[in-house]
């Protein structure tokens, strides 16, 4: 078997952006997916897979290792970014290769599941537009209305670098903290709340916002400083209460060495569109397990991520919840064939061979005619 080409699809979302979907087709009709969303420059991403089309022109798909090491090479940081992307999307398309090839999930490629359904939390962020207190509040109820039972807001829009009062009732966060507040009460004591603050705080800020939130039992506390900041992410660890959370855009596990060494973190989130692809993932799960550390894997991008993650999680002895991109579309589910089945905040994990799930191309047609 051989590939005979590989096709990046730019599927228009919202305001927030696009998902890129990744097509690798072999010479014997078989189709793998991947996905290669927000990578900061769809432009470059379409560039870099259309490359890569070329170097892996009449490869054998099965073997993956072989493939990846081979493509793997040193790179400017912004180059490196954009490939690190492409080559996680690719690497997923060729498991999902594998499993139809030889009739199988990709679950049971990487040792079988533990569970058949996988529960998500909501991210409201990326369909959010009413970013007031009360709009935040509104989306998680709906969400919660929804059946699922946990929700991410990431509600710290005013704070940035330059930032430099941290106490009081100026303090920048402060709406931050009356969104989350808000959230809470609308949601229940119930529902788990998770916030994510995107490295906008400094320590100082950190510690300040987690005591002013410390009775709102946070599910977690994400990037509240850069990720870059190990040695803080540690100390405000050992600080706070509720767990930390961190890691989405680190590359193999590698990258997590200094997160993972010491437990820095409660919480790690590696990414399968970033991080390297499935294999990957799982070695970064097995490496947190050194350390008690859960796995949440970070997942705010379109259906064949989340259906990628799903199969790698379901295999994960210490895996916590897997992101969902809440309402950013309502023909979310149709773009896969069977569609993307969610009951009571669970995603149902798919038997079928590889993926599990096919492009529907009636609805694949209908939304690229928009673009």
């Amino acid at each position: 078997m051989e590939i005979v080409d590989i096709k990046p699809l730019r599927i228009k979302v919202n305001h927030r952006g696009d998902w890129i979907l990744v097509v690798v087709e072999t010479d014997n009709g078989i189709k793998g997916l991947g996905e290669a969303s927000h990578s900061g420059d769809d432009d470059s991403m379409i560039m870099a897979l259309r490359r890569l089309r070329e170097k892996l022109s009449d490869k054998d798909p099965l073997n993956i290792e072989t493939i990846i090491k081979h493509l793997k090479t040193p790179r400017r940081a912004a180059e490196n970014r954009i490939r690190q992307i492409a080559l996680s999307a690719i690497e997923q398309a060729l498991w999902d290769i594998i499993g139809q090839y030889l009739n199988v999930p990709i679950h049971t490629l990487l040792g079988g599941s533990l569970r058949n359904k996988i529960r998500l939390y909501a991210n409201l962020n990326r369909s959010l537009i009413d970013r007031t207190p009360e709009g935040f509040a509104a989306a998680a109820s709906r969400a919660v209305d929804e059946g699922f039972t946990a929700v991410k807001i990431a509600p710290f829009d005013e704070l940035t670098a330059s930032d430099s009062i941290r106490t009081g009732s100026r303090a920048r966060w402060q709406l931050g903290v009356e969104r989350i507040r808000k959230v809470r009460d609308a949601i229940g004591d119930e529902v788990e709340l998770a916030v994510d603050c995107h490295g906008r705080m400094d320590i100082s800020q950190a510690v300040a916002v987690a005591e002013a939130v410390a009775d709102c039992q946070l599910l977690w506390l994400e990037e509240p400083v850069p990720m870059q900041f190990t040695e803080a992410l540690k100390t405000l660890s050992s600080k706070v209460t509720m767990p930390i959370a961190a890691g989405e855009s680190l590359f193999e596990v590698e990258g997590f060495r200094s997160i993972l060494a010491e437990r820095t973190v409660d919480i790690v989130m590696p990414d399968v569109k970033w991080d390297g692809g499935l294999l990957e993932t799982k070695l970064i799960a097995g490496a947190a397990r050194m350390n008690q550390i859960l796995v949440a894997p970070h997942s705010p991008a379109g259906p064949v991520s989340t259906v990628a993650s799903a199969q790698v999680a379901s295999t994960m002895s210490n895996f916590l919840i897997l992101e969902y991109a809440w309402a950013e579309v309502g023909w979310r589910a149709e773009l896969l064939s069977p569609p993307e089945k969610i009951e009571n905040g669970y995603l149902i994990l798919s038997d079928r061979p590889g993926l599990g799930h096919r492009l529907n191309e009636k609805t694949l047609g209908r939304v690229l005619q928009k673009n």
